[in-house]
């Protein structure tokens, strides 16, 4: 057996406990290969930049993965508390919430699905991709020495295409419910933090966000057609019927964004897509978005337009929205976007 070095070691032993005796003097030497592998961190590869290309019984290291019983999710947790004490310890924890597809085939490969591919898809041109679909959470996190935003993945579950499910007689499970499960796990294993999320608009699902609304905070975008409402009036004493869901109707973010007497606001942001500082202007309101036959959530809603693109452009105004944690009658709101 190698021996590993022993600042890495000090890093991997919390992880101990989740593995048996045997089975952890394995894991150490592919914990630690992994983190000094180059390329795909394979079984393989952490065994050759480990010195052990040779090993006659390498079969007991792919064990570990294929045969081998611990918690994936016990790991995760520990991996998030690492994280969380060496890059934010104090503060909002910002997370990332995304899915991505690995292509991959064969006949033994029966999760995968054929997805949209978001890489070489537009408005206009519609590509199909088939492989596996991941969903990750990511904590991002400063890191000093890269002078850029990081995402940390700590927990990642594989989303099986609806065929699969149906072929086993099972319920399929989305994509958002997939991601309600995973967030309001995160908040049970960081029950003092304040959590705020970030996530594309693939997450912009009403039940989703109402399901989590106690939970996190959610950014993501808005539709600029979405159907907006001001807040039910308060019910009162002894007063007969249903109680309303929404108020008045409000104009749409469309609308808003074309309105002369909109206003806008100038703020400066530090880092704009990574090429550094620049102003903005800003339009926010408090909305509450329906949807029939789905839950209300309240929302704040935030255009962003950029002064130097034309005001027709679809890349000068960006819906941003966060959720609300406590009631609306604080100020702070919700959203999100059925599908």
């Amino acid at each position: 057996m190698c021996t590993q070095p022993s600042e890495l070691l000090n890093v991997i032993v919390c992880f101990a406990p989740v593995f048996s005796k045997q089975s952890w003097e394995h894991v150490k030497v592919l914990l630690v290969g992994a983190i000094l592998a180059s390329g795909k961190r394979t079984v393989t590869a952490a065994l050759r930049v480990m010195g052990l290309q040779e090993e006659k019984h390498f079969q007991n290291y792919h064990r570990v993965l294929n045969r081998a019983v611990w918690s994936s999710l016990a790991a995760s947790r520990l991996l998030l508390g690492l994280l969380v004490t060496a890059f934010a310890p104090t503060g909002v924890l910002v997370m990332g919430l995304d899915d991505h597809i690995e292509r991959r085939r064969g006949e033994r490969i029966t999760a995968k699905g054929i997805y949209r591919d978001p890489v070489r898809s537009s408005h206009s041109h519609f590509v199909k991709a088939s492989g596996l679909r991941w969903l990750s959470v990511m904590l991002l996190v400063p890191i000093p020495w890269a002078g850029r935003v990081w995402a940390l993945p700590f927990v990642t579950a594989l989303c099986p295409s609806e065929r699969y499910h149906q072929d086993r007689g099972r319920q399929h499970v989305t994509l958002t419910d997939r991601a309600r499960q995973m967030l309001r796990m995160v908040k049970r294993w960081l029950p003092q933090r304040a959590i705020v999320v970030v996530a594309d608009s693939s997450y912009a699902a009403l039940e989703l966000l109402h399901a989590v609304r106690e939970a996190v905070t959610v950014v993501t975008r808005l539709r600029l057609d979405a159907a907006l409402y001001e807040p039910a009036i308060t019910r009162q004493p002894r007063q007969m019927g249903r109680p309303r869901k929404k108020g008045k109707r409000l104009p749409t973010l469309q609308q808003v964004v074309e309105a002369p007497e909109t206003e806008w606001q100038q703020v400066q942001v530090d880092n704009w897509y990574g090429q550094g500082p620049r102003g903005v202007e800003i339009a926010t309101g408090t909305a509450v978005w329906y949807h029939t036959g789905l839950p209300v959530v309240p929302i704040r809603w935030v255009l962003v337009r950029d002064p130097g693109a034309s005001l027709t452009s679809k890349r000068s105004s960006v819906p941003i929205w966060t959720q609300r944690r406590r009631r609306y009658s604080n100020g702070s709101c919700n959203g999100g976007k059925s599908r």
